[in-house]
């Protein structure tokens, strides 16, 4: 009977122990997680698009005559000015109209004079009688026909002069000269591109969104109208392919009216001051605008995960977890989102650690 006893009494520490065990193994899965209460605040994202950089003029130089060229007075990268000389172009061809159109304007002149001559001859003499009125109308009308012969002369040799002009290459305004493909004696003509001048005091940066971007950027301003919009476009920073940020800020002028059939994109320019000329036309880079948003959550990226096309967090429903799906924007720094749908204030959400959660799991919340 008192082994009996020592038996049970063995068994039932046995069976404590194992209670107690179990019950510590529970609570030791219950692991502590960093979690967090969601507040509502005001941030800004920026949106970034590569850019092409252009001056505000950039012109391409042609020659209006054909010819050889005679002589470059410029240099690749040389900054000119409006009128001054870029190229001399030798063209027999205008030089022979010049010489041409100077003979026959002397021609015409000496005909005009032998012609007023003939008429001050002949008028005493048909105002006397001796010569019939018919002979001194003719010699009126020779008259007449050579002052016609004259001014068209003139006019000839107007253009000629005109044309030996372009001889002379002038750079039509204040810029950067380009590349110089062409040199001295090369044959060239009016299909030849004999440089470009960039007048880059304002430069333009291009870039494009396509009609869904184009969309949603456009609802986001405030106005009625795309010009209302335009205007409350806040001001733009230019980043250049070095990752040099151009300390002058800019302004987004205009949006194109029309889609690109072939790209489906809307083209957009922003300007910017190049005062000190440090931005060259042709150059790349990437426009960031700013984009200020009200009454978000700014969280971790580190708190979410993806699942096919989706951003999911794990929301804290009482001692346990929730998957959540949420709509959500990087922030510029790209370690965090601003979500703007799927929470909202008040929702306690886990921070760090989401890799060994699963839905339903509990935690400890901390």
């Amino acid at each position: 009977m008192k082994l009996k006893k020592i038996v049970w009494g063995a068994m039932a520490l046995t069976l404590f122990i194992s209670c107690g065990n179990k019950q510590e193994a529970a609570q030791a899965e219950v692991a502590p997680y960093p979690t967090v209460v969601l507040e509502e605040q005001n941030t800004e994202l920026l949106s970034i698009y590569p850019v092409s950089i252009k001056g505000q003029e950039d012109i391409e130089i042609r020659p209006r005559i054909d010819g050889f060229i005679d002589a470059i007075y410029i240099d690749e990268g040389s900054v000119v000015k409006k009128g001054q000389a870029l190229f001399k172009i030798n063209s027999p061809q205008a030089e022979q109209a010049l010489t041409t159109a100077e003979a026959s304007v002397k021609s015409a002149q000496a005909r005009v004079n032998t012609a007023k001559t003939n008429v001050s001859r002949i008028k005493p003499l048909a105002e006397r009688g001796i010569v019939g009125n018919v002979q001194l109308e003719t010699a009126e009308d020779s008259y007449e026909s050579a002052i016609a012969d004259l001014e068209q002369a003139q006019a000839m040799l107007k253009n000629a002069k005109a044309t030996i002009s372009w001889t002379n290459v002038t750079a039509p305004v204040d810029g950067f000269v380009g590349a110089i493909p062409f040199r001295q004696g090369s044959l060239v003509n009016s299909s030849n591109i004999l440089t470009t001048v960039a007048n880059t005091g304002n430069v333009f940066a291009y870039f494009s969104l396509n009609e869904k971007e184009l969309r949603a950027f456009m609802n986001d301003l405030e106005g009625s109208t795309q010009a209302e919009k335009i205007k409350n476009i806040p001001e733009v920073t230019l980043t250049l392919a070095d990752g040099t940020v151009y300390p002058e800020k800019g302004k987004i002028g205009t949006i194109t009216g029309v889609l690109n059939i072939t790209t489906g994109s809307a083209t957009f320019r922003g300007e910017f001051p190049n005062q000190h000329g440090e931005l060259k036309s042709g150059t790349s880079g990437t426009i960031s605008i700013p984009r200020k948003l009200e009454k978000v959550f700014v969280i971790p990226q580190k708190a979410t995960f993806p699942q096919q096309d989706k951003i999911l967090v794990y929301a804290v429903q009482g001692d346990s977890v929730m998957q959540r799906v949420i709509t959500a924007v990087s922030t510029p720094d790209g370690k965090s989102y601003a979500v703007t749908d799927g929470l909202k204030a008040g929702d306690r959400i886990v921070m760090d650690g989401i890799a060994t959660l699963s839905n339903g799991k509990k935690i400890q919340v901390q």
